[in-house]
């Protein structure tokens, strides 16, 4: 017997553990297969919550309650078919609420999850899609090679290459993908739509990557430790700053975009853009350093945040005030004030 066994506690035996979360997850993926929902839906415990990051849904979406498990259940499971469901790690058992990493399978992905079980069953699931079937990461054995040897007369060179592809946008060829706003989840998503060989655009009306740090005040720092901020494929270093300077991320920014060959635009603002529902395409006007551009993307996304844009109240007597006024975003920080006094 374990010592919390012998206090009295009720925790299960490691290996009773691990074969209550494989059973579960044994009759989890037997109900599923079955397209039975009402059973797989009667294994959540009366409070549940299932939390898919595009794995079943191809959205974020959290739902609540068995009533809502087996109304997304319904709606996705012949599309999603689901399968593999198996324990990544030893599982652990807590005040009877036994914890286990867990991965899996649908149609079109791989996915990787946690599940937290109790007795009366699944208090929590979480199930997240991480690689696509047909297009895994370029890495291991499937990592580029980056150079061609051997001669060939019109050989292109990496910078030649990288130069077309920019320049090419919108004249000889077309982005699938519209990314607007060269920020930290612009440039991540860049990343990762490189890796995925996806044929894409951010823009950004900053003139560099991580302006969008610079111009902040001089004492903004994130507030967030750095185990919490990494970017896809590229961790920060191991000495680098646990709460780090805003001039430090632009820089790490801007290298970064460079580093992982982000098709990036600067000084580029949206214009407009509309969607044609019966090509499936928008069209994006932007205006490129002074130069106007049409792009036709099948997919749009807004990465302008979720301070992007100034929200300025109208405050009484705005209008009477005689001293500075001006919203966080374009605070001067404290050298515009050096020396003066209040009247």
């Amino acid at each position: 017997m374990t010592e919390s066994a012998k206090s009295g506690a009720g925790e299960r035996e490691p290996t009773a553990v691990r074969h209550r979360a494989e059973t579960w997850l044994h009759a989890f993926e037997e109900a599923l297969t079955e397209r039975d929902t009402a059973r797989a839906t009667g294994m959540f415990a009366p409070t549940c919550y299932w939390r898919d990051l595009v794995a079943f849904t191809w959205n974020l979406k959290t739902v609540e309650g068995h009533e809502e498990v087996e109304t997304m259940l319904r709606s996705v499971l012949d599309s999603a078919d689901p399968s593999g469901f198996h324990l990544t790690e030893e599982p652990t058992e807590t005040d009877g609420v036994i914890e286990a990493w867990i991965a899996f399978e649908t149609a079109v992905g791989r996915g990787r999850g946690h599940l937290r079980l109790r007795d009366e069953g699944a208090f929590t699931l979480l199930t997240t899609l991480y690689e696509l079937k047909g297009h895994e990461e370029p890495e291991g054995e499937r990592r580029p090679m980056g150079a061609e040897h051997g001669a060939r007369r019109d050989r292109v060179t990496w910078a030649e290459r990288r130069e077309a592809v920019l320049e090419g946008m919108g004249r000889s060829h077309q982005p699938y993908v519209v990314v607007v706003g060269g920020g930290q989840g612009g440039i991540a998503l860049g990343a990762r739509l490189t890796r995925l060989g996806v044929p894409y655009l951010v823009i950004d009306r900053h003139e560099r990557p991580g302006d969008q740090w610079r111009g902040r005040y001089k004492s903004l720092c994130l507030h967030d430790p750095v185990w919490y901020d990494h970017l896809p494929y590229l961790d920060f270093p191991r000495n680098w700053p646990v709460f780090a300077p805003k001039d430090k991320i632009a820089d790490w920014l801007e290298m970064y975009t460079k580093v992982m060959e982000v098709d990036y635009w600067s000084s580029t603002t949206c214009l407009s853009a509309k969607h044609d529902e019966e090509t499936g395409e928008w069209t994006v006007v932007v205006d490129r350093a002074g130069e106007e551009i049409v792009l036709r993307p099948r997919h749009l996304v807004l990465a302008t945040g979720m301070s992007g844009k100034p929200v300025v109240p109208e405050l009484p007597g705005r209008d009477r005030f005689l001293g500075d006024q001006h919203h966080s975003s374009r605070h001067p920080g404290p050298d515009a004030y050096r020396g003066r006094r209040p009247s």
